[in-house]
């Protein structure tokens, strides 16, 4: 019994650990965003934020992740629509990580009014979105597209529109909300793959641990010449092309062959608005 006890405490002590290192560093981040919005460097707070949460989070819990960009598409690709995969609640910690500057995520609009994290999102310009609300969300979007050329403010997007919480290298199928606005803006298409970290993180077990995972940044995919009539073919391609990466790295990871999951649908595609493609 004792011993089922103390991976439970351990791993309800580090979960603990994360949530209060989550609100210090949102913290942190409504008064940097202030700062920065009054000296004109605005754009650059979730940044800030994230960095800070970063290294807090390495000292609180021991979780670290690294990055291979061996060509700096994250230093040098501006604007763009960055995608990812989303596996838990860590995914913050990623993009902490990992999150060029001048750059936003998208967000559902509930999280607009939320203690803390939310007063720092909306002073940091994220993008929310109404779910309930489609025709909004396409207004949102093309405000987006609009704000992505005139600010050269990039954007981050999680395509499959939910965590997958899998113990298993896989993607959920995509949404292709975060294709339209790259479109619609004409920006390149930044694929970022992680690694499962399941070993680190498997909420279902229990299991939270310290650990190291890498991340991965694929060439950018330009959408210069494409059009709406492109988008399903783009989102599929996509997909296929993040998933052979994500079982190749979490293989690396883990030193071992991992087969390609046979359980994925034909086109990996979901015919949905971009309203559901945001973080969650």
């Amino acid at each position: 019994m004792l011993s089922l006890r103390i991976p439970a405490a351990g791993f309800f002590a580090r979960l603990l650990a994360a949530y209060i290192s989550l609100v210090v560093c949102s913290l942190y981040g409504v008064f940097a965003s202030i700062v920065l919005r009054v000296l004109g460097y605005g754009g650059i707070s979730q940044w800030a934020a994230g960095r800070c949460f970063k290294y807090v989070m390495r000292f609180t819990t021991g979780v670290q992740f690294t990055i291979e960009d061996p060509h700096d598409y994250l230093g040098k690709t501006r604007p763009a629509v960055f995608i990812g995969n989303h596996q838990t609640e860590l995914d913050v910690l990623m993009l902490g990580t990992m999150f060029p500057k001048y750059c936003s995520v998208t967000a559902k609009a509930s999280l607009k009014n939320t203690p803390v994290l939310g007063w720092f999102m909306r002073l940091s310009k994220s993008v929310f979105i109404d779910r309930a609300n489609s025709s909004n969300a396409r207004n949102v979007m093309a405000g987006a597209a609009k704000e992505i050329r005139s600010q050269r403010q990039s954007v981050y997007m999680f395509p499959e529109g939910t965590r997958s919480y899998s113990k298993e290298p896989m993607l959920l199928p995509f949404k292709k909300g975060a294709f339209h606005l790259a479109v619609q803006a004409k920006v390149p298409i930044v694929p970022v793959v992680v690694a499962n970290y399941s070993d680190v993180l498997y909420v279902k077990a229990w299991n939270f641990k310290s650990g190291s995972i890498p991340i991965k940044v694929l060439k950018p995919i330009e959408t210069e010449n494409l059009t709406s009539a492109d988008v399903e073919n783009l989102t599929r391609d996509t997909r296929e092309l993040m998933l052979k990466e994500l079982v190749s790295l979490s293989a690396r990871t883990r030193d071992q062959p991992i087969a390609m999951p046979s359980n994925t649908p034909v086109d990996g595609v979901v015919r949905a608005s971009g309203s559901e493609a945001t973080i969650s």
